[in-house]
């Protein structure tokens, strides 16, 4: 079918980098936003489009939201700047969890959930760490609305305890690990760069996969992290290994690192790629964001400060620097106590154990005479 037949219709990119047909139509006021199945003109895809205007055009569609519910807030605040602001990635994760709170909740009233609700929903996501983001997303929801006098007292979530976990998050890379990577990966290889960039930058896989020429500024290597909107600058002269493999690449190249087709990477199949590249080094466990907690451990464990730490990390507030450098600093307080014991190795042994060594001595020297 002509595409003029069927208005508000046309193939997009998707985040992933797949064509998609999307549907973007406003019939009396109201809002269609949805993708439709493919292909172009065939009998699913017009069905599913006939069906999205007749659901909004037709006399029976649900109001809008009730104010002071969950479905209410949720989309006014998914109508807001400050979710469009938020990378795409990350409002695509968010929107998908918010999703789920209003299939759950939707149509409950924010002033009626109580901590039993909570803890009921927390237990309905499964493992811990899933219950906990929950936790924060009611905790965002209830603070959105009461910015927006949307609601007013004391949220449920406040006499809700997180789950426990025992997880530490992403692994970090070991100074071996790094090691392997590079033996594996040769200079002048575009995994090899892509290692360098990530450690000498501390750039996120986002932000890794679109550096280029363009983000050299004089001796200096520039960019503004996606996730935080965080500018981050730093000495070349500073990263000879970074260096190295960005003098190997061709002159006309302007994207640091390019799939095999010569195209750039999204986030997602960047950050694949990239952890193929380290299975095939062995490192199973070894990620990309890994990369970014080495980068802040081995900074702090030269002394840079949590301040410093924040600005290479390009967050917003130094509480997760503080982390590395509380660990550094513990560590070093650590070897630092075992100095102590230098040339002293036997002072703490018992007078018995001592004498005994003596004799065992003597007698050695009876005999030998």
């Amino acid at each position: 079918m002509r595409k003029k037949t069927l208005i508000g219709a046309c193939i997009v990119t998707d985040p992933r980098g797949g064509k998609r047909i999307r549907l973007r139509r406003t019939i009396k006021g109201r809002k269609i936003d949805e993708y439709l199945p493919g292909p172009w003109g065939s009998p699913q895809m017009i069905e599913a489009y006939q069906r999205a205007i007749t659901q909004v055009t037709s006399p029976n569609v649900p109001r809008p939201a009730a104010s002071g519910t969950f479905d209410h807030t949720i989309s006014d605040y998914l109508s807001r700047r400050e979710f469009s602001d938020l990378a795409p990635s990350t409002r695509a994760a968010k929107r998908g969890r918010f999703d789920w709170v209003r299939a759950k909740i939707g149509t409950a009233r924010l002033a009626d959930l109580e901590p039993h609700h909570v803890e009921r929903l927390m237990d309905l996501k499964g493992g811990p760490s899933a219950a906990n983001r929950l936790h924060k997303e009611l905790v965002e929801i209830y603070a959105f609305a009461a910015r927006h006098k949307q609601f007013s007292g004391t949220p449920p979530t406040a006499t809700v305890a997180r789950r426990k976990t025992k997880s530490i998050g992403f692994h970090t890379w070991t100074e071996d690990e790094v090691a392997a990577f590079r033996k594996r990966h040769a200079s002048g290889t575009p995994a090899r760069l892509a290692l360098e960039l990530m450690i000498g930058t501390g750039a996120a896989r986002q932000d890794a996969a679109k550096l280029g020429k363009h983000n050299i500024k004089g001796g200096d290597i520039w960019y503004r992290r996606a996730k935080t909107g965080q500018d981050v600058s730093l000495p070349l002269a500073r990263l000879p290994d970074l260096c190295t493999e960005l003098r190997k690449l061709p002159s006309d190249q302007l994207i640091f690192v390019l799939s095999r087709r010569g195209t750039p990477y999204t986030t997602e199949s960047f950050g694949n790629w990239f952890s193929d590249r380290c299975r095939d080094a062995g490192l199973e466990r070894c990620g990309p964001h890994g990369l970014r907690k080495y980068g802040a451990t081995r900074l702090a464990e030269r002394g840079a400060t949590e301040w410093q730490i924040m600005a290479f990390l390009a967050h917003k507030d130094p509480r997760e620097a503080r982390v590395y450098v509380q660990a550094a600093s513990r560590k070093k307080l650590a070897a630092d106590a075992l100095a102590h014991l230098d040339g002293h190795e036997h002072d703490d042994e018992p007078q018995s154990v001592q004498h005994a060594t003596t004799l065992d001595n003597d007698e050695t020297q009876t005999t030998e005479k």
